[in-house]
């Protein structure tokens, strides 16, 4: 697990909020901001994929932050968002406590997948 000081990336957490269309129905609106927490992104290793026919590359990335208040809401349907490259955006696959002592978060997520 990385040390505190090894957290040098910042990641924003966002989920879908739940709108009214106007008919009374709840759908999903526009990503809303959570938090923001330090983090480290580290790249795990790249695979392909077959999508509508056609080999696309995914980058899978692990996200290792802080077990707190805040980051045991996270939840698959989330996503995260580089705070210092807004246009890395990653979806969350999976989250583990690594240790089971309530320390560390660890998110497997994916960029270059559709949202």
């Amino acid at each position: 697990m990385p040390r505190s000081g090894e957290l040098r990336d910042r990641v924003t957490f966002q989920a879908r909020s739940v709108v009214d269309d106007g008919y009374g129905n709840e759908v999903s609106g526009p990503w809303t901001d959570q938090f923001t927490v330090a983090a480290n992104i580290a790249p795990a290793r790249g695979r392909e994929e077959v999508l509508a026919q056609r080999l696309q590359g995914v980058r899978p990335v692990e996200i290792t932050v802080r077990w707190s208040s805040q980051t045991v809401q996270i939840a698959p349907d989330w996503r995260a968002v580089n705070a210092r490259k807004p246009s890395e955006i990653y979806n969350i696959h999976d989250i583990r406590d690594p240790d089971g002592k309530r320390a560390w978060n660890v998110l497997t997520c994916t960029l270059g997948a559709p949202t």
